[in-house]
């Protein structure tokens, strides 16, 4: 099909779940560096909005970027070149995590691809919601 990158076309998914834990939230913040106490002390937390430490934004990219690296097309390279982000709700220890990322546009010339990405929680409340563009050729 003339419009398909490495066997993918608008409607292609990736998907990926992954559980949150408080430890995991911890080591994000020690390999960002990201030490805000919004997102590890119980205390300050309290006195938030949110009532409890939450996972970081970018914690729950990496969702995505996990699905777009290992589920979108495993037996190809696929090299993320953009993404933008809405961060619609908090996540905390417990949540599970699934990100759904949807092709909605190919370029077959450029080898890139569009992509709707969505990340829920196990409610099904929507906590990211972007755009990505990623590159995806075959392995050499």
């Amino acid at each position: 099909m003339a419009d398909e990158v490495q066997g993918l076309a608008v409607g292609s998914k990736a998907v990926f779940t992954k559980s949150v834990s408080a430890a995991d939230i911890l080591k994000y913040a020690e390999v960002s560096g990201d030490t805000n106490p919004l997102h590890s002390d119980p205390t300050y937390a309290a006195r938030t909005r949110f009532k409890q430490p939450i996972a970081h934004g970018m914690f729950g990219a990496g969702i995505i970027s996990a699905a777009l690296g290992t589920k979108l097309a495993p037996d190809s390279v696929v090299i993320y070149l953009g993404q933008n982000l809405q961060f619609r709700a908090p996540v905390m220890a417990g949540d599970i995590l699934t990100a759904t990322c949807t092709v909605t546009k190919v370029d077959t010339e450029r080898n890139r691809l569009t992509l709707d990405t969505v990340v829920k929680k196990q409610d099904d409340t929507e906590v990211i919601r972007g755009e990505a563009t990623v590159m995806v050729e075959a392995l050499g």
